[in-house]
């Protein structure tokens, strides 16, 4: 599968979650329709031609494309698959980036039997007939459409023959939810500490218990709130029926006010988009859409008690065993929260382990700048932003560089370094 534990962001390197690969004429309005639908309203990215290319570019060109971003290819083989020279030619570089991107490459069999699909038999050999004679000039193609079903075929899938639609979508969502949480955890490797973090928020969250329960994610900017709420999220997010990750409350608060965020919560939450006139409006259908729904919801970089009031106000707000972290400098908003999280810095061993990893690309610094990481270390004071920025900034550098950066950092007082260090900041004084 492509993939990509440091407080950092991480963006995996694919734009879609999962590329569908069915016989429009046979699925699109049926099974796929549905299986696309159920994969959306789960948050999992999903490329379906009808509505992803871009019009006055080449179809092909563009199918290509979206197969690269992707990091699993749903095959939808039903009866008639193979018929489609478009779904051979898709199949074939599917199975080209599963050998050399690690895709992974999930089939469906749609009431075919895998083993027709294999060996080409019925409906699949009568379709290699008709293309043999039409590429008769062209039998490597024919051949290679022929291996790529194949190795397919013999891929682990569904089964759908005689088997209740509904459950198998069911099972498929789930099983692709977990894989993409497995690439996700991935994403985290290197990023240092945010196991154990992530291992204890989930803790404070009681998921098992039917109560409502409001925890608070509390600390200083750039310590790795956002982040950790971001991985906790993906962790557990599959076992609510609804989930929300509003990020940037206060700068969206501040460009466009209340009214968008609402909209931005209930469309996640409800996957309806409403015509919300004031802020008033927004509350009442929140409070009493969800009252019934289990639930988890982020609000993330909370700085006014307005925005709590108006997105997540009271605990009977939201259906039994639902769930609500607010990320925030304030410690004074979470009056209402049953658990606070303090979030701290990294030990001087985690420090040390994120600077290395950012400045030299190894788990440990070099002999020769040892004693030096460790002074860079002591004035970061632990603060995941501030070790990251000097690392990225002490990357490839020579030793004049670091002893010249830490005299910089000595004219600050710790509490600039703790409250006001930001990347533009280190580049612009650090330089």
């Amino acid at each position: 599968m492509a993939s990509s534990s440091s407080f950092s962001s991480s963006t995996p390197s694919w734009k879609y979650d999962v590329f569908l690969s069915f016989r429009g004429e046979e699925t699109r309005n049926t099974f796929t329709d549905h299986l696309y639908d159920a994969l959306k309203k789960k948050g999992i990215i999903t490329f379906r031609d009808e509505e992803k290319l871009e019009t006055g570019k080449s179809i092909l060109s563009e199918l290509f494309k979206a197969i690269e971003d992707s990091t699993i290819a749903l095959v939808i083989l039903s009866k008639n698959y193979a018929s489609s020279t478009w779904c051979l030619d898709e199949l074939g570089k599917i199975v080209d980036c599963m050998k050399e991107k690690g895709m992974t490459v999930l089939p469906v069999f749609y009431d075919v039997d895998p083993s027709d699909v294999r060996k080409q038999l019925k409906t699949f050999e009568k379709a290699f007939v008709a293309h043999e004679e039409r590429f008769k000039e062209n039998m490597e193609k024919v051949e290679m459409w022929k291996n790529a079903l194949t190795e397919v075929a013999n891929l682990k899938g569904w089964h759908l023959l005689n088997r209740p639609e509904s459950k198998i979508i069911q099972n498929i969502v789930e099983d692709i939810w977990h894989k993409l949480s497995y690439a996700f955890s991935e994403c985290n490797e290197g990023k240092v500490g945010i196991i154990s973090r992530g291992e204890k928020l989930v803790s404070l969250l009681s998921i098992g218990s039917n109560d409502v329960r409001i925890i608070g994610l509390w600390g200083m900017g750039g310590i790795g709130k956002t982040t950790l709420a971001r991985v906790v999220f993906r962790m557990v997010s599959e076992k609510f029926e609804r989930s929300c990750f509003l990020s940037n409350v206060k700068e969206e608060y501040e460009k466009s006010g209340l009214v968008p965020l609402q909209h931005l919560l209930i469309l996640k939450l409800l996957n309806e988009s409403m015509n919300i006139h004031d802020v008033d409006e927004g509350v009442f259908i929140i409070k009493n859409r969800l009252r019934h729904k289990r639930i988890l919801l982020i609000l993330d970089d909370v700085n006014q008690l307005e925005q709590l009031d108006n997105l997540a106000g009271n605990h009977i707000w939201f259906g039994l065993g639902s769930r609500i972290i607010i990320t925030t400098r304030d410690k004074h908003l979470l009056q209402l929260a049953d658990d606070i999280y303090d979030v701290e810095g990294l030990d001087d061993g985690e420090a040390l382990n994120l600077l290395s990893l950012k400045a030299f690309k190894t788990d440990h610094p070099p002999k020769d700048f040892l004693e030096l990481s460790k002074d860079v270390v002591h004035y970061a004071k632990g603060l995941p932003l501030a070790i990251e920025t000097l690392g990225s900034f002490l990357f490839n550098r020579g030793v004049d560089i670091w002893k010249s950066t830490l005299n910089r950092l000595k004219e600050f007082p710790e509490s600039a370094i703790l409250q006001k260090l930001k990347i533009g900041f280190l580049l612009i004084n650090l330089s």
